[in-house]
């Protein structure tokens, strides 16, 4: 898996793109939240919860399903102007998540189409370094390597993105 600040770059980089009157701060906060909270399934490791198993790390919570009805479920509180937007917005951060997790190199892969087929996925490219679990193992050689390699694979495409679509937007607002 990547870190969890890197969870985080896709709803950043999603809300910076979109722009505060589509998205709004406490949405891009729960945003932050939903693409993080697949991880929340380390927990099951404490209580005997297989890695593997449907609801062990990189199961269920990680699942396209999953990111879609909590998608739904977070816009319904929110009761935005933008209903469909703000959808996609969560959906695409929960769901990031995931896919992200396909591209590293380690762990037993997302699964992406739970609860229909349990099996785990990986990308046909795998070139983001796994992060250790635990923040004593993360504090080593290996976690400043995972680092670079978010930063390479995760954190520069966005910002490149990002940039782009910011700089597009404001030379679309010149012209109108």
């Amino acid at each position: 898996m990547p870190t969890i600040m890197s969870h985080a770059a896709v709803p950043i980089a999603g809300a910076l793109m979109l722009g505060r009157n589509k998205i709004s701060i406490p949405v891009m906060a729960a945003g932050i939240v939903f693409a993080m909270f697949p991880d929340a399934d380390v927990i099951g490791f404490g209580f005997g919860v297989d890695y593997a198993d449907s609801w062990g790390h990189r199961g269920a919570t990680h699942s396209l399903i999953f990111a879609f009805i909590a998608a739904l479920f977070a816009t319904a509180l929110f009761r935005p102007h933008n209903y469909f937007v703000v959808s996609a917005y969560l959906f695409i951060a929960m769901a990031s998540h995931g896919l992200l997790d396909t591209l590293t190199n380690g762990g037993l892969g997302a699964a992406l189409l739970w609860p229909f087929d349990d099996h785990r996925y990986f990308a046909p490219i795998t070139p983001i370094a796994v992060s250790p679990i635990g923040i004593a193992n993360f504090i080593s050689d290996r976690g400043i390597r995972v680092l670079i390699s978010e930063a390479i694979w995760i954190w520069t495409p966005l910002t490149v993105l990002t940039g782009t679509v910011l700089v597009l937007q404001g030379r679309r607002k010149k012209w109108q």
